[in-house]
């Protein structure tokens, strides 16, 4: 059927799903139709080489059709295994939960989901239910999913607007601020504090003292601490978790994206016996809170593979070292191009923002982009580094001017060459006005204009 309906991937898409998805791919110009990926690379429809940098925003740690996974999840078809009898329990959920909680040492329980979305959703029912409290804070520009109560806990108006009323009891607060978290907490009635340690929307980058003291606040007025590690876990910045790098023990962490593999979805809570024992405290309240599909063989199987492969390829010391490396060469790039505004980042999750230039002809082409669509001119560099350099990668959030690489933990000092060149060059383009990239800069504000006419 792939072969046979190939040549109308777009027109069933535009027919039948997402059409305006379809849409920014050709005013992209990534409408090039992936065939195959294999570890960081994927292959477009004439065998042509990518280097992924979105990793499917963070899914692929390991790489793409890593074959550890592949002959798991293989096995574990071939076993003919009962699955989700219900009324049992499984082998492999129990030695999963055993393989992540080692890596925690400070938590003790484990409940698996569906999505990173689903793990919010049940932290922020556990936190309620633990604390008999309504309040959960979290912070501005925070992403936590799309669901409910995982929106009601986002920090982006794009993602929220036309869908309210929202959940009640949730309310944001500055990322970064102890003050306006102290004063959040302060009347005792907030039963968690739920917080990306690195902020995915920007990579924005905490304080050195901002986590330390996010968990004092919630320690004294007797909030849990949620550590959404979703997209910074397994590894991507360099230690297992984030908070590993400013020495904090959340209450409960969550997981998901990598720890899949890829393959099969899982998301994971990992949290205190205290918590997990006040959700399920009789026997009458087994099943209060599950997911039908939480606990499913495959997706246990690619959690235990995906951490094997984890820690027999050294992934998170790799993490570290090529992050320094890129890290490094992108800060020199700053001191260079005076459009590169800030380099942040930990291991192997790195934003790159540019900003106002100060020469006038830049100013100009500047204003005159950002006026039309805030975020447009990153455009002006994703596009060629797709195009010219065939490197994949994005914006960092809606109106967003920060460039976010989340490549897979294995790269090589090949691809560090690779994507350190075609920075290079395509930043070192967006400086010459007028010029290619200025000639892009103007269709793609063309078709900002009509697509605000038509609304």
């Amino acid at each position: 059927m792939l072969e046979e309906r190939e040549a109308e991937r777009y027109a069933l898409h535009t027919q039948h799903l997402n059409e305006m998805m379809v849409r920014v791919l050709r005013t992209l110009g990534f409408d090039v139709g992936f065939r195959t990926g294999q570890g960081q690379y994927l292959f477009d429809r004439t065998g042509t080489r990518y280097l992924d940098l979105l990793s499917g925003w963070g899914v692929f740690g390991i790489g793409r059709n890593h074959p550890l996974l592949r002959e798991t999840l293989s096995q574990v078809l071939a076993s003919d295994l009962p699955n989700l009898v219900q009324m049992d329990v499984s082998v492999l959920a129990g030695l999963l939960a055993e393989r992540l909680l080692g890596f925690v040492p400070y938590l003790d329980k484990a409940f698996f989901t569906n999505s990173g979305a689903e793990a919010v959703e049940t932290a922020i029912k556990f936190a309620r239910s633990a604390t008999r409290r309504p309040g959960i804070v979290y912070c501005d520009h925070a992403f936590h999913g799309l669901t409910y109560g995982a929106l009601s806990a986002n920090g982006d108006d794009i993602f929220r607007g036309g869908f309210g009323p929202l959940l009640p009891g949730f309310s944001a607060i500055p990322f970064n601020d102890l003050a306006a978290l102290e004063k959040a907490l302060s009347a005792r009635d907030v039963a968690a504090f739920i917080v990306e340690p690195i902020q995915g929307k920007g990579v924005n980058i905490p304080d050195d003292l901002y986590l330390r003291g996010a968990q004092a606040l919630c320690r004294k007025y007797g909030t849990l601490l949620v550590a959404d590690e979703i997209q910074t876990g397994m590894g991507r910045t360099g230690r297992f978790l984030a908070v590993e790098h400013w020495g904090v023990e959340p209450d409960m962490v969550l997981l998901a994206k990598s720890l899949s593999g890829g393959h099969v979805p899982v998301g994971a809570v990992l949290t205190r016996k205290a918590i997990f024992e006040k959700v399920f405290n009789r026997m009458d309240r087994a099943v209060v809170h599950g997911s039908t599909f939480g606990k499913n063989d495959l997706a246990m199987a690619a959690g235990l593979a995906s951490l094997e492969v984890i820690e027999t390829e050294g992934l998170v010391h790799k993490s570290a070292q090529t992050g320094a490396r890129l890290l490094t060469a992108f800060e020199k790039m700053a001191q260079r191009y005076e459009l590169v505004h800030q380099v942040r980042g930990k291991g192997l999750m790195i934003g790159i923002e540019f900003g106002p230039p100060r020469s006038l002809k830049l100013k100009a082409a500047w204003s005159l982009l950002e006026t039309v669509s805030a975020g447009l001119f990153c455009q002006l560099i994703t596009i060629p580094l797709f195009k010219d350099h065939k490197i994949l990668v994005q914006v960092a959030g809606h109106a967003n001017t920060t460039i976010k690489l989340l490549p897979a933990l294995a790269i090589t000092d090949s691809d560090c060459e690779w994507i350190e060149h075609a920075f290079d060059a395509v930043i070192a383009d967006s400086h010459r006005v007028p010029g290619a990239v200025w000639s892009l800069g103007k269709t793609l504000a063309d078709h900002a204009i009509k697509a605000y006419a038509t609304k």
